[in-house]
C-alpha cells in the first residue's frame, strides 16, 4: 500500500520532505502534463490517492489549480466521469516567469536603437498608462496631503501596497512593493518617470529617499506639507544607503 510520502532507497534522501514540497511536486506535474487525473499523479509520484486529493484541494483553494471533467472517448462506464486537473495562472506563476530579462531585453534594444531620450518616453508613457484614471482622482483632491493619500490608494490598487505617514514637515509617501524592481536596478528611468508623475500630480518639488531597485526595503518619497502656487517637477533623489527618516 501506498504512502502518504515516496519512500526513499536505502542511502538516499526523500526527494520530498514535508507538505510544501511534496505539493509543489504535485503543482510541477500538473503544470508539465496537465490537464492530468488524480489518478495519475498519483501514479507518476508514487503517493496515495488520499494524500494527492489532499494537495489538489488545497491547491484549488489558493486559486493554483482547477478541475475540469476529463474528455469521454469510447463507452461511458460506471462512476462519475474522471476529473482533470490543471494550474491557473496564479498557480504557474510559482515557478516564475521570464517576464523581467524580456522586459530588460526589450529596453535595451530600444536604448541601441532609439537612444536614452526613448526609454525616457517609454517609461514615461508606463507612468501614465499605470496611474490611468487615478490621476484625475488624485489631482482632484485638496492640498498636499490629500492628493499624497489618495495617491498611495491609486498606488495600492495598482499593486504597490502604498501608505502615507507624517514625517517632519511634510509626509512620506512610502511604496512597499514594486513590480519592475528588478528592470529598474538597470534602468532608472522607470523610477526617474515616476517621481516626476508623482510631482506633478501632487503639485509640489519632491523627494525621492529610498527605492526598492536599490536595494532599500521601500521607495519613500518625501512630499513638503505645503505645495507651492505654481507646481513644480523638479526630483531630488539621495545617495544610495540613505533611509527614510
Amino acid at each position: 500500500m501506498k504512502s502518504d510520502e515516496r519512500l526513499p532507497e536505502v542511502g538516499a534522501t526523500a526527494p520530498f520532505s514535508g507538505d510544501g514540497r511534496t505539493r509543489e511536486a504535485v503543482a510541477r506535474l500538473l503544470m508539465e502534463q496537465g490537464p492530468v487525473t488524480a489518478a495519475a499523479v498519483a501514479a507518476e509520484l508514487e503517493l496515495s490517492a488520499p494524500a494527492v486529493r489532499r494537495h489538489l484541494d488545497a491547491l484549488i483553494a489558493d486559486g493554483e489549480a482547477e478541475a475540469r471533467q476529463a474528455s469521454q472517448r469510447g463507452p461511458r462506464g460506471r462512476g462519475r466521469p474522471a476529473r482533470q486537473y490543471l494550474l491557473t495562472d496564479s498557480g504557474r506563476a510559482r515557478f516564475g516567469h521570464g517576464y523581467d530579462d524580456l522586459a530588460v531585453a526589450a529596453l535595451r534594444y530600444l536604448a541601441e536603437h532609439g537612444g536614452q531620450s526613448a526609454v525616457a518616453d517609454f517609461a514615461q508613457g508606463r507612468v501614465d498608462e499605470m496611474l490611468g484614471d487615478g490621476a484625475a482622482k488624485v489631482s482632484a483632491a485638496g492640498g498636499a496631503d490629500a492628493r499624497a493619500d489618495v495617491l498611495a490608494d491609486v498606488l495600492t490598487a495598482r499593486g504597490y501596497a502604498a501608505q502615507t505617514r507624517e514625517a517632519g514637515s511634510g509626509v512620506q509617501l512610502c511604496q512597499h512593493h514594486c513590480p519592475v524592481a528588478h528592470v529598474a536596478a538597470e534602468f532608472p528611468e522607470l523610477c526617474e518617470a515616476e517621481t516626476h508623475a508623482f510631482a506633478e500630480l501632487l503639485g509640489t518639488h519632491v523627494q525621492r529617499l529610498s527605492t526598492i531597485a536599490r536595494g532599500d526595503s521601500a521607495c519613500t518619497t518625501h512630499v513638503p506639507a505645503e505645495a507651492p502656487d505654481n507646481r513644480r517637477s523638479t526630483t531630488t533623489t539621495i545617495p544610495k544607503g540613505r533611509q527614510s527618516v
